[in-house]
This record gives structure tokens, sequence and C-alpha cells, in this order.
């Protein structure tokens, strides 16, 4: 079924309030007070999302089609090695956001890689266009693979919330991993 609209734009702004609320409050935070910060009454966020589950899982999905946009984008760009830097750089900064909307799925019993379905595959294709440009380039080894970056890349994004808001341990952690990307 297709949205009208202003449907479209109301579940935009949940969408928007939702992920700022929630990274900010935890998943205890009412939805009232999601629908405040969207601007919309209380049915209207559940007329798009009947369960808070169901609004923490729009979040997580949105995030991930948002990932995908940013490494399609990133691909057109003139120098493909400096693209899979700056989207690994962007990436691990949202990391501890997306686990900890991660976590909240997984805590309510949602099963993640259902939940993410078609966005997660959109993500390794973009993160795959990414990568074979960098590769081409000579920027990155050829011997890494998408599941390889995204495994390097959940792992740099716990290592990042490890260091804390140690600004120079973090930037020394994905200096590491960027280093070891190179031929």
């Amino acid at each position: 079924m297709t949205l009208r609209a202003d449907a479209r734009r109301n579940r935009a702004r949940i969408l928007e309030a939702a992920e700022k609320v929630l990274v900010e409050k935890g998943t205890t935070v009412p939805t009232e007070e999601i629908a405040r910060a969207a601007g919309v009454g209380i049915g209207t966020v559940f007329r798009h999302f009947p369960t808070k589950e169901e609004l923490i899982q729009g979040v997580f999905v949105a995030r991930l089609h948002r990932l995908a946009d940013d490494a399609t984008r990133l691909a057109e760009g003139p120098d493909p090695g400096a693209a899979l830097a700056s989207f690994l750089r962007q990436a691990v900064s949202q990391g501890e956001v997306k686990n900890a909307l991660a976590a909240m799925l997984t805590s309510a019993g949602v099963d993640l890689h259902e939940a993410a379905g078609e966005a997660q595959q959109e993500v390794r294709r973009a993160l795959g266009m990414l990568l074979r440009s960098a590769q081409e380039s000579g920027a990155v080894r050829r011997d890494l693979r998408v599941a390889d970056l995204i495994g390097l890349l959940a792992g740099t994004s716990r290592a990042i919330e490890y260091a804390g808001q140690d600004a120079a341990a973090r930037d020394r952690i994905l200096s590491v991993i960027l280093d070891g990307l190179r031929p």
C-alpha cells in the first residue's frame, strides 16, 4: 500500500524524532514523548507503528537505508580510497547509536537479520560498490571482501565505544583499521 504524501511526511517525522529521543533517553521513553517530539498525535504514531518494537525497528531500518545511500553517493566520487575511508569514519561514528538500537531490538526478542531485511542487503550492495572502486583504484587491498569489511566495522564500532570519550584513542583505533586496509 502506498502512503499519501502527508502520511509519508508524518512517518518520516516520527522516525526522525524517535531516533533522537530513543538515543537520548533509551527505550523506556513513553511513546507519547516521541509523538510530541514529532509534532503528531499518539494515534498517528500507532497507525504507523502499532508497537514500540516496530517503531524501534523502523528507526533501525531507516538508519540502514541512510547508510546505504551514503555509501552509494560516496562510490560515485572521484577518489575511491578517500570515499571508503570517509564512509568507514562515518559508519563507525554512528556505530554506537546503531549498536544501541540493535540491543534494544534484541532485548525485545526481535531477530535483527529478519528485521533489517532488504535494508541490510542494500547496505551490502552499496558497500560492495564502494569497496570494489577502492580496490580497483589500488587504495585498498584486493583480498578484502564485503563480509570482512562489515566485521571490521562492527569490531571497530565496539572498540570506539570502549575508548569512551577519549577522542585521541578513538582516532588511533580508526587509523589502525584504515592503515590495515591499504595494500
